[in-house]
């Protein structure tokens, strides 16, 4: 077992992810930083937080966790969100920034105990971090979503979130709750969000969303009853749209952009039979 606070050589080829508050030190010119340690402009990392992440592309990486506001790394670039990262199409590189995002959440959220208080310790074998004082430990969160595209004939169910950006529309989604079965889940949300009924769920695929700690589960339904009704606590706004007349949808890369395809895709099979 490799263990997650082992440091790299000098000399040793990687890839290094900086975090800071949610955001790593990017240049989309070249991004993330990689290369050998000692050709990088980096600080001395004896008074940081290294994490061994896995690797890529043959090549170990690294997180460092910055302080706030610390600009020591900015030779390397700027500290900026993941979310432009989707729009590079990179699956394997933004699965990894994923990674060192949820890591760094864990580790800053986690320097005292839930439980009694005390100050934390990592656990130098595995992932985790442990308190001596009443031995309560605890691992990277992960909270699970279900994300689903919903057809009724040759339309497809899209709506706009209040968080979403300006004009883009997307499907539906929610975080499952305790003692949930994820179609429980799923008819939950729909029923909620739009009023609607589905069937025919279909599991699709999953994407981690490290916005902070998602992990999001996708499928596609079909309409089985019922009228829009939007929650407007939810959504502003939604319809069924024709797939030659497709609002603003997210970008290639995300799970919901996935989805939106599958359902096209199940269409067109149709279509064609």
């Amino acid at each position: 077992m490799t263990k997650p606070y082992q440091r790299p050589s000098a000399d040793e080829p990687a890839w290094w992810f900086i975090c800071s508050a949610g955001e790593l030190t990017l240049d989309y010119d070249d991004l993330p930083p990689h290369g050998r340690l000692q050709d990088l402009p980096m600080p001395e990392l004896d008074d940081y937080q290294v994490v061994w992440l896995g690797e890529l592309r043959e090549r170990s990486c690294y997180l460092v966790v910055a302080d706030l506001n610390d600009d020591a790394f900015t030779a390397l670039g700027e500290f900026k969100s993941l979310r432009p990262l989707v729009a590079a199409q990179d699956e394997a590189l933004f699965m990894m920034a994923s990674r060192a995002k949820q890591v760094t959440e864990f580790l800053t959220t986690h320097r005292y105990c839930g439980r009694c208080g005390t100050r934390m310790q990592a656990v130098d074998w595995e992932l985790a971090m442990q308190c001596h004082a009443c031995q309560h430990r605890c691992y990277p969160r992960i909270s699970p979503c279900i994300i689903v595209a919903i057809r009724k004939g040759d339309k497809i169910l899209l709506a706009r979130g209040e968080r979403h950006r300006p004009g883009l529309y997307s499907v539906l989604a929610g975080f499952v709750e305790a003692g949930e079965s994820l179609e429980q889940t799923l008819a939950r949300e729909v029923m909620e969000e739009a009023g609607i009924e589905v069937k025919n769920l279909q599991y699709v695929c999953s994407q981690p969303w490290p916005f902070p700690n998602s992990l999001m589960m996708g499928f596609t339904a079909e309409w089985a009853a019922g009228d829009l009704h939007f929650d407007p606590f939810e959504l502003e706004d939604g319809d069924w749209y024709s797939f030659d007349a497709l609002p603003d949808i997210p970008l290639p890369g995300t799970i919901a952009h996935k989805l939106i395809q599958a359902v096209k895709a199940q269409i067109d099979r149709e279509s064609s039979a």
